[in-house]
């Protein structure tokens, strides 16, 4: 050693500066190195130096890096990556107090007692290191350095009330992502820091932390390495740990290695326990904020002077135990377990015969298991490794490519690029290895590349899953009292700082959904300083449109444009509905008053256009008596009503009455009296609403689609659906009303009684097939009799000029039955008869019905059977009038008489009284 060779050992708590003292120190220097604990924290500390003296002068090195310029003269690398024999000037080994640490103590330990600079050598770390360094390395002088600042313990926190600019620490990876959520839905997000993370991951997510993207940390024991970050406040959500072996309590020393990390410089930090971590004991907090703890006793060791002459000597001399008192034997390393995997491989044994390739072994057992896959499986790959090397001096570039292929995939989620990840720096170390691989700067830049690429993906995935940016830039924003900027597209979408927060849907703010009901209030807040001018816009904009650019929906809203802006709601009476506006609190009275005047006109003009009819009709002040009274059951029907209901008020009106109201287009009909104006699809539409609304129903029915002559019957729909839809309902199928007063006036021409069949003009107006007539007829009170007969075919027809006889004589016809003999000769084809078919052709048969008065319902037909009546002609039963299926009912064969007089002139009949036809034929008699 030389005489001026300087060992410092530079102890004191956390933010005393050390890590900052050292690299001064080594700049002093022509040349340096400085092993540090983590590949993260050899990063920082390289950046830094290269931020001072350039990236030519300053080299790089871990297991999965390595930055070497040619001039190089300032090495950073991590403990295990420090080169040896190097002669550098200065030599800094930082956390010295790892040399207790189970999994990596030895190499620490090795470090503190053969690793030196030139003429300077510091350890750094904690003063519960000053004994065994004072007693392993007796020349070393010491340095104690204060806290910059001061460390408090505040208790314990729920995570909701967790400070800003904290760091919560855990110490499993679903722990931290469970953390990491909660933060995200409550406070924003998090960035998330642990020790398996790249580099550049790690880097890209403080940097969010840092430059106030997130205010808050998620994070592992790897920030307590020395990670230089701007916590105020570290929160343990547990404060036990597996170690690799076992779940085991933190030490006092370790609490108080990672809560220092609360406090930067000058400012003072906080420390406590959140989520499941139970308050720390009375001396375990003494401890940590008085920095007094137990000097170590024991540091892990294992020799450094291997034996290569074989696998059994290289086992047997990492195996051996030091008679040190200060020293213990480190238990089994992964490095040691995988060597003794591969010397039982009956290949690798033999392969392994002399000190060099046993030395080959030894270096590839060193290769860390990045994947954190079982023992066995890393020693096969470790196995496939070695036999490569050894057999060809150099892994071959087609496998290796293919292996690094593989996992050159960013697609996933966040455990899936974390995979990767992990694998990638297994071949990343491999590449770093001089000799292993052809062209090892080509296969280094390769896989470096591959794992930039892993990396930026894993932290676009971290950043989406645990950070809503929207929440933090709003929270942060508000936190500092500025004013945000928030505007509203022509769209309706409301966004804030450039984030989108909403829609606004007419009057009323849609709050964005995917944010977490912790942040709506924020949220909402921030949005109405957007939407408070744009209310008023918008209100003025709607008073003065058109009444085109409104419209009301089947269930009672109002909408203007595409937005629903109000609904309707009961008013006084049916026709004189009110509105209720949807507008926002926020939005003021006046903004909401103005939205409900201007719906209420487009409501009142609606229904004075579409029912203007009854509102003449209301507003006539000729109507007296019953016809006045007639008039406003018209009015409270809305257009419509059931014959049924009023066949005694229709009684009592005389004929001057019913020609007043016939006047306003009211209509008596044989089943409904109705105003055949109202029956349009429109006045349907709003009258079917104002019904719906005025009868306090839930679910306002739709109206029929327009233009149908029959609809189906719904059994569900509500009672008098039908009616003020503008239809009868009849059997399986409802018929409009005006469609079922043509039939009505159809049927008055027929025998009632004794039965007849559909003509083609009945199928015709209702556009229904013969079974659906029959169920209609059923449905209006009529008993429908079905029966078959053999089908009479047509002849073609026969030109008129020919149809007529030579011989027949144009004056055998009356004058009136020259128009219907000519009229039938038209639309009738000539049939055959029946005895007159080819006896060789195959009968046809077709179905029939017959229709006959069934006395079911109330209506009164025009020649229903009346009370006391005797029946005309013999008893029908249900087969017919001769009781055999497939004859019809017998018809009346008396001979009619014909005058050529004109009809004498009486008093006019009504013709709405459902016996006017039967009184026109007593009076011709």
């Amino acid at each position: 050693m030389a005489p001026n060779n300087r060992i410092v050992a530079v102890l004191g708590p956390t933010n005393t500066g050390k890590t900052h003292y050292a690299i001064e120190r080594m700049l002093a220097h022509r040349s340096g190195v400085i092993g540090l604990p983590l590949r993260l924290l050899a990063r920082e500390v390289y950046d830094k130096i290269v931020a001072l003296r350039g990236p030519s002068v300053v080299a790089l090195v871990t297991g999965e890096e390595r930055i070497v310029p040619d001039r190089a003269k300032y090495w950073v690398c991590t403990v295990e990556a420090m080169p040896e024999g190097m002669g550098c000037d200065f030599l800094a080994v930082d956390e010295i107090q790892l040399c207790a640490d189970p999994e990596r103590g030895h190499i620490f330990t090795d470090r503190l007692l053969r690793a030196r600079g030139l003429h300077e050598t510091l350890f750094l770390g904690a003063e519960t290191m000053r004994k065994a360094i004072a007693a392993l390395v007796p020349t070393a002088d010491f340095l104690y350095r204060d806290r910059f600042s001061e460390l408090s313990y505040s208790g314990q926190k729920k995570i909701s009330r967790m400070p800003a600019r904290s760091a919560i620490v855990s110490f499993s990876v679903d722990n931290v992502y469970g953390i990491a959520e909660l933060l995200r839905r409550q406070k924003g997000g998090a960035a998330v820091v642990m020790g398996a993370l790249s580099p550049r991951t790690r880097n890209a997510q403080v940097e969010m932390y840092q430059n106030g993207d997130v205010d808050y940390l998620v994070a592992t024991d790897a920030i307590g390495m020395g990670l230089n970050l701007d916590v105020n406040h570290v929160a343990f959500s547990a404060t036990s740990k597996f170690d690799g072996n076992r779940m085991r309590p933190l030490m006092a020393n370790e609490l108080a290695q990672i809560a220092g990390r609360a406090g930067r410089h000058m400012n003072n930090g906080t420390f406590g326990v959140t989520g499941e971590a139970g308050p720390l004991h009375d001396e375990v907090l003494e401890a940590i904020t008085e920095n007094r703890f137990q000097p170590l006793s024991k540091l892990y060791w294992r020799n450094s002077k291997l034996q290569f002459g074989t696998t059994k000597a290289l086992i047997e001399s990492l195996e051996t135990h030091t008679d040190n008192d200060w020293l213990t034997r480190v238990r089994e390393s992964d490095d040691l377990g995988a060597l003794k995997t591969l010397v039982e491989d009956v290949e690798v044994q033999a392969r392994a015969s002399d000190g060099a390739s046993v030395t080959l072994l030894w270096d590839v057992c060193r290769i860390p298991d990045f994947r954190g896959i079982s023992g066995r499986e890393h020693a096969d790959l470790l196995s496939v490794i070695y036999n490569y090397l050894h057999e060809k001096g150099q892994i071959p570039q087609v496998w290796l490519a293919r292996q690094i292929n593989r996992i050159d995939n960013t697609q996933g989620d966040i455990d899936a690029l974390s995979k990767r990840l992990a694998y990638i720096r297994t071949w990343t170390y491999v590449a770093q290895r001089k000799g292993w691989v052809d062209d090892h700067s080509h296969w280094r830049d390769a896989t470096r590349a591959v794992e930039d690429r892993l990396s930026d993906a894993l932290h676009i995935a971290l950043t989406q899953r645990f950070v809503d940016r929207r929440t933090s830039i709003l929270m942060r924003r508000l936190k500092q009292k500025e004013s945000l900027v928030a505007d509203v597209n022509k769209d309706g979408e409301v966004t804030v700082e450039e984030q989108f927060v909403g829609r606004l849907e007419g009057f009323r703010f849609q709050q964005d959904v995917s944010g977490s009901p912790d942040e709506a209030k924020t949220l909402r807040s921030a949005s109405l300083q957007a939407l408070t001018p744009e209310f008023h816009l918008r209100a003025d904009r709607m008073y003065n449109a058109p009444d085109t650019e409104f419209d009301f929906t089947d269930q009672g809203g109002l909408m203007w444009g595409t937005s629903a802006v109000g609904k309707l709601i009961p008013g006084p009476d049916a026709l004189k509905p009110h509105v209720q506006a949807f507008v926002d609190v926020e939005a003021g009275p006046e903004v909401t008053e103005k939205v409900t005047r201007r719906l209420q006109h487009f409501i009142d003009r609606k229904v004075s256009t579409l029912f203007e009819p009854l509102l003449n009709m209301q507003r006539d002040e000729t109507l007296t008596g019953m016809a006045r009274g007639f008039a406003f059951q018209m009015i409270e029907g809305l257009g419509l009503l059931d014959r049924a209901d009023v066949g005694e008020d229709v009684k009592s009106l005389d004929q001057e009455s019913r020609s007043a109201l016939r006047k306003h287009g009211i209509r008596f009909g044989q089943f409904t009296v109705f105003m055949p104006l109202l029956l349009k699809p429109a006045p349907t539409r709003l009258r079917l609403l104002l019904w719906s609304l005025a009868s306090g129903l839930q679910e306002f029915p739709e109206a029929p689609p327009p233009g149908l002559v029959t609809v189906p019957t719904d059994d569900k729909a509500p009672e008098g659906y039908h009616l003020k839809s503008g239809y009868r309902a009849a059997g399986e199928r409802a018929l409009r009303v005006d469609m079922a007063e043509r039939l009505a006036d159809m049927l008055r021409t027929q025998d009632t009684r004794g039965g007849f069949e559909a003509t083609a003009d009945m199928l015709s107006i209702t556009g229904m097939t013969l079974e659906q007539f029959a169920n209609l007829m059923q449905g209006l009170g009529y008993r429908a009799e079905k029966a078959e007969r053999v089908k009479v075919k047509a002849m073609p027809v026969v030109d008129k000029a020919e149809a007529v006889a030579p011989e027949a004589d144009a004056g055998d016809a009356t004058a009136d039955e020259a128009p219907v003999a000519e009229a039938v000769s038209e639309v009738t084809p000539e049939i055959t008869s029946v005895d007159e078919a080819d006896p060789e052709q195959p009968v046809e048969m077709e179905v029939f019905y017959t229709f006959a008065w069934g006395a079911r319902r109330p209506e009164r037909i025009a020649d229903a059977p009346r009370k006391n009546a005797k029946p005309r002609g013999k008893p029908q039963n249900d087969k017919g009038a001769k009781g055999k299926r497939g004859k019809g009912p017998r018809r009346d064969t008396k001979a009619e008489t014909f005058q050529a007089r004109p009809p004498k002139h009486e008093k006019p009949i009504d013709p709405d009284n459902p016996f006017a036809a039967a009184l026109m034929g007593f009076n011709k008699k």
